[in-house]
């Protein structure tokens, strides 16, 4: 509706045409939908390669932020390991030294 195409939203509904399908979307099955107009068709490809675009951009961000979050976790998890094994030895240590006396 958006791009003034509101003459092809009930054959779009009627073939339960949603976000996913739309995006699946051809020429020749545009063509199938009804949309006899190339100009149309053209102008739906269009925005479809937009969306492709913008849905691929925020997956690879999702994706860098989880790998960040990996490498933070991992990072933290390092550090408590780390001070668990300072606390094991100086304990350790500790009890070393009390049984030496």
């Amino acid at each position: 509706m958006s791009l003034n195409l509101d003459q092809y939203v009930s054959e779009f509904s009627t073939q339960n045409i949603n976000g996913e399908h739309l995006l699946q979307l051809d020429g020749s099955k545009l063509k199938a939908l009804g949309m006899t107009s190339s100009q149309d068709r053209a102008i739906i490809k269009k925005k479809l390669k937009e969306m492709k675009a913008s849905l691929e951009k925020a997956r690879k961000a999702q994706e860098k932020m989880e790998k960040q979050r990996e490498k933070l976790r991992k990072k933290e998890q390092e550090q408590l390991q780390r001070k668990a094994k300072k606390t094991d030895k100086s304990s350790s240590d500790a009890t070393e030294g009390t049984n030496e006396q």
